[in-house]
């Protein structure tokens, strides 16, 4: 991987890093020129200073023509400070150049010309030679290894030599390694401070946008989680692409919702289509069997059971003529009111089922004599939810169902203690072919869902890890007559 594909939790700390080192290279590099250039003025101050004190005190030796009184002058600073003085050698030139007194004169014999002391005294020779009489000399040249300071001993106009003072360049260097120590020491310390805050402050700062990455990346595959805004309370650039990713997150899950309102609808008006077909090819066959009925109790002299058996199978005939009918949206349905003895039906149609895997009904019915409801359609939801009940309740497990009659409405509640829905589950109960178990076909809820929109109720699912309930409310002062009830349109 290349540097710069790296994550900018890490390039930010790393240019951060490099700038806070390369500016501290820079400051202490500029310190250090600055620091070196002092250090030479000084030694040249002091080296001066030394130099005029000396060629002052040497000036009446040099008259009186006393070489021990000048040798004992040159040597005092040696002796008086041994190993603390800067300069390395003082030397004392008279007017021809030649060596008078030395604060080393093994290294420069007495008489001796300068230009014979060696290459570096050569060149200064040369130097003295053009420079004016009463001219104060520096020579510090690349190469050599030694400073020299050329100073006049004269007095009241008078040149009677010339005193040369001398120190290396090591001593220089000596210092400077001292200051250069110590410089890289603060150094070494400012970047232990500054770096590591550095790397927290580059990691910080870029959590917000790494979050805010990967919700990005989350998005198509359908995560649309919200960041908190607690995360990055302020309101730069980073807060305003928080702000932003909000708005986008809320602009997505609308056109999420319009388009999952859109399929449900296509899905809808095609399983209309469909079941409106199938009703009108259902209806034929099924007035006749009602006529024969109707024949056979007109005509006919049953005995009681049987008469009961074909009541009941009128009543069944006409609730399956009716619930497909609801299926068809400009259908005009017409039913008898719902009583208690509907309510009975119900039960007695769906207790194979419940006897068929062991599980137990309880009833609780509070209806008056009758209800001004379509019982057709209120008998076909209430078999829908309790087949479902009991599928989903399995063996030796408990339904129980409850219909109670208010001023205004009747309110219908059917729980079972089977596996609990998820909440996946419950947001698609009501769709078309939506079917949560092998048996089904996806049908019965959508039906329920259909009957009772069109008679202007509610139906609800809540689901937990013990019990799973389906409530449905029916409006009473919406309801219709029991001698004409109409299907609402969609």
């Amino acid at each position: 991987m290349r540097l710069l594909d790296l994550s900018l939790r890490f390039k930010l700390p790393l240019w951060g890093g490099g700038l806070i080192v390369a500016t501290a290279f820079a400051l202490s590099a500029s310190f250090l020129f600055q620091d070196w250039d002092n250090l030479n003025r000084d030694l040249q101050h002091n080296a001066e200073e030394i130099g005029r004190t000396i060629s002052h005190a040497v000036f009446p030796a040099l008259l009186h023509d006393d070489m021990w009184e000048a040798f004992e002058v040159v040597s005092v600073p040696f002796a008086a400070n041994p190993g603390q003085v800067m300069v390395e050698s003082l030397i004392v030139l008279d007017n021809e150049r030649r060596v008078y007194v030395s604060s080393h004169p093994e290294d420069h014999p007495v008489l001796s010309p300068l230009a014979s002391l060696g290459p570096d005294f050569i060149a200064l020779d040369q130097e003295l030679l053009k420079a004016p009489e009463a001219a104060m000399l520096v020579r510090d040249s690349i190469g050599i290894a030694r400073i020299y300071v050329t100073l006049p001993i004269a007095n009241d106009g008078v040149r009677l030599g010339t005193l040369i003072v001398s120190y290396s360049k090591s001593l220089l260097w000596q210092r400077f390694s001292l200051i250069l120590g110590r410089s890289a020491l603060i150094s070494l310390l400012v970047l232990a401070v500054l770096l590591p805050i550095t790397a927290f402050w580059g990691r910080r700062m870029m959590l917000p946008m790494q979050l805010i990455t990967q919700r990005i990346s989350g998005i198509g595959s359908g995560n649309l989680e919200v960041l908190d805004p607690k995360l990055y309370p302020h309101q730069d650039e980073v807060g305003q692409l928080f702000v932003a990713y909000g708005e986008m997150l809320s602009k997505l899950r609308e056109r999420a919702e319009f388009e999952k309102g859109m399929i449900a609808s296509e899905r809808l008006a095609v399983v209309g289509r469909l079941a409106a077909s199938i009703a009108h090819e259902i209806n034929n066959p099924l007035g006749g069997m009602l006529n024969s009925i109707s024949t056979l109790k007109r005509h006919g002299s049953p005995d009681p059971v049987t008469q009961k058996t074909i009541s009941l199978l009128e009543r069944g005939l006409s609730q399956i003529r009716e619930t497909v009918a609801a299926l068809l949206v400009e259908a005009k349905i017409k039913s008898r009111a719902l009583t208690p003895a509907d309510l009975e039906d119900v039960h007695i149609l769906v207790a194979p089922a419940a006897k068929k895997q062991g599980t137990q009904i309880a009833s609780l019915i509070e209806l008056p004599a009758s209800l001004a409801l379509p019982s057709t359609l209120v008998r076909q939801v209430l078999i829908n939810l309790m087949l479902n009940a009991i599928a989903a309740a399995g063996p030796a497990g408990r339904v129980a169902v409850r219909a109670q009659a208010g001023l205004t409405q009747l309110t219908l509640v059917v729980e079972n203690n089977g596996k609990s829905l998820s909440p996946d589950q419950l947001n698609r109960l009501f769709e078309p072919f939506t079917s949560f178990s092998e048996q089904g076909h996806g049908l019965g809820l959508w039906i329920c869902y259909r009957i009772v929109t069109q008679l202007g109720g509610t139906i609800q699912a809540e689901s937990n890890d013990s019990l799973t309930r389906f409530t449905v409310t029916l409006p009473l002062e919406t309801a219709h007559d029991p001698a004409e009830a109409e299907n609402l349109p969609d």
